[in-house]
C-alpha cells in the first residue's frame, strides 16, 4: 500500500469516527446528558486511537524507507516531539491566561489604575505558547 493513500485513509477514518460518528449520534436524538457523555467519549477515544495510528506510523521502517529523504524512526520520533511541545505548552498557556485573566478582571473592576500591571502578567501567560513554538522550531530544525 502506498504511503500517502495509508495516510489519507487514516485521516479520514479519524475525522469520521473522531467527529462525524459521535456527534451525529448526539444530535440524531434526544439530546441528554448521557448521550452527550457517550459522544464525547466517542470522539476521545477516536482522537487517541488517531494519535496511536500516528506512532505506528512513525515506527514502520518499511513507511519511512519509502519516502525520498526519510531518516526512519528519528525522524518520525522528531516530529511528535515537536507536535507534543507545541500542543502541552499551548495548553498550559490557556490554562495560564484563563486563571490570570479572570483575576485581572476581578482586580481592574475594582482599580482601574492597575490596567498596565495586569496586561503583563496576561502576556506573561502567553508567553508559555511561544516558549513551546521556539522548542519545536528547534527540533524541527534538527531534522
Amino acid at each position: 500500500m502506498n504511503y500517502e493513500l495509508a495516510i489519507k485513509l487514516t485521516m479520514g477514518a479519524v475525522a469520521v469516527l473522531g467527529f462525524i460518528l459521535p456527534f451525529g449520534y448526539f444530535f440524531s436524538g434526544k439530546k441528554t446528558r448521557s448521550r452527550y457523555k457517550n459522544a464525547l467519549t466517542g470522539n476521545v477515544l477516536a482522537v487517541v486511537a488517531g494519535i496511536v495510528l500516528a506512532l505506528i506510523f512513525a515506527y514502520q521502517p518499511a513507511i519511512a524507507a519509502e519516502t525520498a529523504e526519510s531518516a526512519g524512526l528519528a525522524s518520525g520520533m522528531g516530529f511528535i516531539a515537536a507536535a507534543l511541545a507545541t500542543g502541552l505548552s499551548c495548553i498550559g498557556g490557556g490554562i495560564a491566561v484563563a486563571s490570570s485573566a479572570s483575576a485581572a478582571l476581578g482586580a481592574i473592576s475594582e482599580d482601574n489604575s492597575i490596567f498596565g500591571r495586569s496586561l503583563i502578567f496576561v502576556g506573561l501567560a502567553e508567553g508559555i505558547a511561544l516558549y513551546g513554538l521556539i522548542i519545536s522550531f528547534s527540533i524541527l530544525g534538527r531534522l
